[in-house]
């Protein structure tokens, strides 16, 4: 295969991770988890200036949705919970994958085990009072609170968390973003361990799977989609080209391959043959699969990507919860949200653009409409923007 393109690879991205084109049709809840299996994984994380990521990335994709599904989902059994990249939602045929890496990957879950050793007694009550009165979450135990890494933390929540990375519990349904917690053959009564996969099998899957959700990859992005060590990724993708489930091609400007699932060789002569054209504008959330690599949205992309909601608000350059802008295929401005909810206003404190990004009447209507769809689905009812870079945006946007 004659060699790529940057741009090539780009639209290749966007398809395979469901940003090229606006949706076609209204969402359904099983929308959710083909997206989710087209993605590998849906990270959750707390921060909720406007609704939390694992919601706002479903909506990047697939506009107005119910986000009530992705917790019926999970409560169902279709999705389950566990560390791939990140805390994450998982389609629950990955199960298999995840079951053999906690079982046969020493560097799988979190890193309490020592903590666990040493306070067997508070495991011991976890497990009872699960075993005696069903699902909690660790709001149900008043205990003293220790000091973590993470801030304190009470030691029954340190317990539901080993348990939780060795896969002994399982979150089967989460309250007002509680996670309730229960013992896997309750989850999963039906489960036997002798269908997990043996550590080689587990990775070689989980490459697999980072491969084909990136599109077209260099070696460490694959590293970083799953959280691999970059030396057990390399020695997994030679095994993998050797045996032809893989293949390799050339991108100008890269000095090393990059790597293909052949199941996407589709894309890439879409790409090439002008059938596959971005048309979608959206905004993204800091923990979208797309830009959660930061090296990779450099290289690609050219946004120099940086989360701030752990930066001192004075030394914040773009703001506490700044959301990338996709704009046909590319990543042209940030802007900072807040969804004040008892007021029902959407607050865009500020909109900054690239250098060299033109004010043209397609720009501004299509981010208009993404601005009041986002105000929509979150309820409110009012927009509000404060500030924009250049100023000369923020006269050109009628809302």
């Amino acid at each position: 295969m004659e060699n790529l393109t940057q741009e090539i690879v780009r639209t290749v991205q966007l398809a395979a991770q469901g940003l090229l084109k606006p949706p076609s049709k209204p969402a359904d809840k099983n929308d959710i988890l083909e997206l989710i299996q087209q993605m590998g994984y849906l990270q959750i994380d707390t921060i909720q200036a406007v609704r939390r990521t694992q919601y706002l990335v479903l909506w990047s994709r697939l506009g107005q949705y119910d986000p009530v599904w992705l917790d019926e989902l999970h409560a169902e059994g279709r999705l389950f919970e566990y560390y791939a990249h990140a805390l994450c939602y998982l389609p629950i045929d990955a199960y298999p994958i995840f079951r053999g890496m906690m079982l046969y990957d020493e560097d799988t879950g979190n890193n309490w085990h020592r903590w666990a050793d040493y306070h067997l007694e508070v495991v011991d009550h976890v497990k009872h009072v699960i075993e005696e009165r069903g699902p909690v979450c660790s709001s149900d135990f008043e205990a003293e609170t220790l000091a973590t890494g993470w801030g304190d933390m009470k030691q029954e929540k340190m317990a539901l968390e080993r348990l939780f990375s060795v896969g002994e519990l399982m979150v089967q349904y989460r309250r007002k973003f509680r996670r309730y917690y229960n013992f896997r053959e309750r989850v999963l009564p039906h489960w036997d361990d002798g269908w997990a996969l043996d550590k080689k099998t587990a990775r070689r899957s989980l490459v697999m799977k980072a491969v084909h959700a990136l599109g077209v990859t260099r070696e460490d992005w694959v590293a970083t989609y799953y959280y691999f060590k970059k030396n057990a990724v390399a020695e997994t993708l030679s095994e993998l080209l050797a045996e032809e489930l893989l293949q390799s091609v050339k991108v100008e400007g890269w000095d090393k391959p990059a790597f293909v699932h052949p199941d996407q060789f589709g894309l890439i002569e879409g790409a090439r043959n002008g059938e596959l054209q971005p048309t979608h504008t959206t905004l993204l959330s800091p923990f979208d699969p797309l830009v959660s690599d930061r090296d990779r949205v450099l290289t690609l992309f050219g946004l120099d990507y940086r989360m701030e909601s752990y930066v001192p608000a004075k030394d914040r350059m773009y703001g506490y919860f700044s959301l990338p802008i996709l704009y046909h295929g590319r990543l042209v401005g940030r802007l900072d949200p807040k969804a004040h909810r008892k007021e029902k206003r959407m607050e865009i404190k500020n909109i900054i653009l690239e250098p060299g990004m033109a004010i043209e009447d397609q720009f501004v209507n299509e981010l208009e409409k993404t601005l009041e769809d986002f105000t929509d689905w979150h309820g409110m009812e009012t927009l509000d923007i404060t500030a924009t870079e250049p100023y000369e945006l923020r006269k050109a946007l009628v809302l």
